[in-house]
């Protein structure tokens, strides 16, 4: 996957982008919010999104995560296929780097995203019937989106993530079915394959929610080492 090119110019100086992520229940919402604090507070300027967005695109998507989308003459909530769901993705990916983090990036700002494409190259393979034999369909389609500079991934096993979801309460989504997210735990252990070249930082998400947070802060600072 290349560079956005009309995103930012080569040479000029820019922030750093960030993303967190994990499978469902992992904690990567709250441990985006808990980053995106923790560096505000070291005086660095931050700007915290995730994906999908909440811009039309991204509307549209969390309808069809949460069965929502109605059409006319349908009896219900309208099915999306795994492909339309990665293209749906990918539009709002770049929407969203068009419309907010690249020119924040331009600004200086640290960026922070709760889901980038890893999501979608796990998610949607994990739902085609090709399963990984799509991931370079999706990448392709990704093809134009900005590399971030740190992906921190919050590991923790199916079994607790789905413990956490029925915590939280609330209908099951699209995605949250026992097996896919069993099965898309295994695709983030090999998530340096998915997304080649990426810089890749794993943080158990067992344990404390201060000791998690924390650990993914110090991986964080990483990049500000230096200036």
């Amino acid at each position: 996957m290349t560079k956005h090119p009309e995103s930012i110019p080569p040479g000029s100086q820019r922030g750093r982008f960030i993303v967190v992520e994990g499978i469902d229940g992992a904690g990567s919402t709250t441990h985006a919010k808990r980053l995106y604090k923790s560096l505000r507070a070291d005086g660095h300027d931050v700007r915290l999104t995730c994906e999908p967005t909440t811009g039309p695109i991204g509307g549209m998507i969390r309808q069809v995560l949460q069965n929502r989308l109605m059409v006319p003459d349908a009896e219900g909530p309208r099915p999306f296929a795994w492909s339309t769901m990665a293209l749906l993705f990918a539009a709002d990916r770049l929407d969203h780097l068009d419309s907010f983090v690249v020119p924040a990036l331009r600004d200086g700002a640290t960026v922070i995203s709760d889901r980038y494409d890893l999501s979608s190259v796990a998610y949607q393979s994990v739902t085609a019937p090709g399963g990984i034999a799509v991931v370079p369909w999706i990448r392709e389609l990704n093809a134009r989106a900005l590399r971030p500079d740190l992906t921190l991934i919050v590991d923790v096993p199916p079994k607790v993530a789905a413990a956490r979801r029925a915590k939280r309460g609330g209908s099951e989504e699209l995605f949250e079915s026992t097996e896919i997210q069993s099965r898309l735990c295994e695709l983030y252990s090999h998530a340096e394959e998915l997304v080649p070249g990426d810089k890749i930082v794993r943080i158990s998400g067992e344990g404390e929610i201060d000791d998690v947070a924390a650990n993914l802060l110090d991986a964080a600072r990483t990049l500000f080492v230096g200036g």
